[in-house]
């Protein structure tokens, strides 16, 4: 697994769930706080499997489901977790109904799979991460920082994710 590096952007290929969620823990070490994480992709590209990465490098030992029923669900570990689901919701407009922008703007890390449904309502700083199918168990995820504050992050990211 090596970086293809572009200017502000992380392109990476993994080649298992396995893979993916040790992607998604090794950047949970980078994040405060307050951070948000939007990812986007068709069913079945491993949004839910980064999740468990993150949540798992977080310390969350329980289970962690994506929540398309329930909207969002909540776990704690080194820091609080709200992982929110937004697939059953028609746009934004819906997103507000349920007080995503309380998510926001709260003290742990939000977790949004089909976070282009709510574009317009997530913080001027948070990071994007784009999941592509290749072939079954292959997958492409792009990370793409949006403000200064994920730039730096990336820019860590690159540096410590691919030298262990």
């Amino acid at each position: 697994m090596s970086p293809i590096l572009a200017p502000n952007t992380l392109d990476v290929i993994s080649h298992s769930e396995t893979q993916t969620r040790r992607l998604g823990a090794r950047l949970a070490d980078m994040l405060n706080p307050g951070d948000v994480l939007a990812l986007v992709g068709e069913l079945g590209t491993g949004k839910t499997r980064w999740v468990q990465g993150v949540c798992q490098g977080l310390g969350i030992t329980e289970p962690v489901i994506s929540p398309t029923f329930t909207l969002v669900n909540e776990y704690q570990g080194r820091l609080p977790v709200f992982h929110i689901d937004l697939y059953r919701l028609a746009g934004a407009a819906e997103a507000l109904t349920f007080g995503l922008e309380d998510y926001l703007y709260d003290d742990g890390v939000t977790l949004i799979e089909w976070a282009d449904r709510a574009a317009n309502l997530l913080p001027a700083q948070y990071l994007t991460i784009e999941m592509h199918h290749m072939d079954e168990t292959k997958r492409r995820i792009v990370l793409r920082p949006q403000g200064e504050r994920f730039v730096e992050l990336l820019k860590v990211y690159k540096a410590e994710a691919f030298t262990r």
